[in-house]
């Protein structure tokens, strides 16, 4: 059955459904091949170099790449865009941040692919909230707003022992929401380092 699906064939019906990024489940689906077909033919299509592997499970073409802000939100679901890389992404830090920093409500985890690296860090469900839709290349993603980046970042930093961020644009910073997701936390200590940092 394999053998029906050249590399024309299955390169045509993937765009076609506009997969960007694309699984065994997909491929099932789309081909109606049995799981074993359709191990076979990945593995053979990723040693060919025909399409690329994102993580286990997980692949894509790598000669269209979807930005890395929908691969970091497709590498682990449910999360978001946030901590550093979505405090550089609003301008409330004026660093460049290049490890594309995400959450979860899942445990903590890291993925190195496409020369990237890509975190994902575990916080409460009650908290996972605060992100908007945004959108690049024609492609949506989850990141944070502003102000729960700033809280998140915060949240973690206190988790690790780790001082409160100082150097930040207090302008890109709204005190009443931030302070609002900080109540979300439970958390005493973040409540009181948020209103302390943006007095």
């Amino acid at each position: 059955m394999t053998k029906l699906i050249n590399q024309t064939f299955f390169s045509a019906k993937i765009k076609e459904k506009k997969l960007y990024i694309f699984g065994a489940n997909d491929i099932r689906s789309l081909f109606g091949v049995s799981a074993v077909a359709t191990t076979s033919l990945l593995h053979r299509y990723k040693k060919q170099g025909f399409i690329t592997q994102l993580k286990r499970g997980l692949y894509a073409f790598p000669g269209v790449l979807p930005p890395d802000v929908y691969i970091a939100n497709k590498l682990c679901s449910p999360s978001y865009i946030s901590l550093e890389f979505a405090l550089s992404y609003h301008g409330v830090i004026p660093e460049t941040v290049y490890e594309i920093t995400s959450v979860t409500t899942k445990t903590t985890r890291r993925f190195e692919t496409l020369g990237k690296i890509f975190s994902y860090r575990g916080i409460k469900k009650a908290a996972y909230t605060g992100y908007e839709i945004k959108e690049q290349q024609g492609l949506n993603f989850n990141i944070a707003n502003a102000e729960k980046a700033f809280v998140d970042t915060n949240y973690l930093r206190l988790r690790n022992k780790q001082e409160p961020i100082s150097r930040f644009n207090k302008e890109k910073i709204n005190p009443e929401k931030a302070i609002a997701y900080a109540l979300l936390f439970n958390n005493k200590k973040l409540i009181s380092v948020i209103k302390t940092t943006l007095k």
